[in-house]
């Protein structure tokens, strides 16, 4: 494992930064879990970020609190969207990661649609 991907290994939020159209910056803290140095972020079709990943796959990552406050550097990346294997293994590993919490996101996820899932290379 990279020692950048390891320095996120005791953290619960990433701050997700994907860009408009237009260039702009959009900053979003979210849950991830980490696999052969592969960072999942898991959400729904509809959102924002899927629709900004959908024009430019450039990202920047950073550890983070709750609500957004940096906790370390930001890394930049390329993301995609997780082949059906990869979409399956990184639920299991959410589920695993953050426990109850999770299975309580997962069922109010599935009510708003779709669950994607973002890959990101460092």
């Amino acid at each position: 494992m990279s020692d950048k991907i390891s320095q996120l290994l005791d953290q619960k939020y990433i701050n997700l930064e994907t860009y408009r159209k237009s260039g702009k910056a959009v900053c979003t803290p979210v849950w991830f879990v980490i696999e052969n140095d592969t960072i999942y972020v898991i959400t729904t079709k509809d959102t924002g970020k899927v629709k900004r990943l959908q024009n430019n796959q450039n990202v920047r990552i950073a550890p983070c609190r709750f609500k957004g406050e940096l906790k370390g550097d930001w890394m930049h990346g390329k993301a995609r969207f997780a082949e059906k294997d990869e979409t399956e293994q990184a639920i299991k590993l959410r589920k695993k990661k953050y426990g109850f919490q999770a299975r309580l996101v997962g069922v109010l996820v599935a009510r708003k649609g779709t669950p994607v899932v973002i890959a990101i290379q460092i």
